[in-house]
């Protein structure tokens, strides 16, 4: 016979501020994502995301800092095209 598990009450989320998880990954880095996990009382795994997040939007923003960059080149190159034209 196969068991069902009764409901229970439904759990929340731990929603952590940006100030904590910013100290949780300093202090990961200098002392190791277990230790620090394990004073915090969290999953190492959450760590791992914040971590896993913090350098996702860091490469978006080089990624955004690129397209910038490339889009200065055109515009210059557009003007020098258009000086060019414009002398004759």
């Amino acid at each position: 016979m196969m068991k069902t598990k009764k409901p229970t009450e439904k759990t929340t989320r731990k929603r952590y501020s940006d100030e904590f998880k910013d100290q949780a990954l300093k202090r990961a880095e200098r002392d190791g994502v277990a230790l620090v996990a394990q004073d915090l009382g969290i999953a190492l795994t959450q760590i791992y995301a914040w971590r896993r997040k913090r350098q996702m939007e860091g490469t978006v923003t080089e990624a955004q800092r690129l397209k910038e960059a490339w889009v200065v080149r055109l515009a210059r190159g557009i003007g020098r095209a258009l000086k060019r034209r414009t002398r004759f």
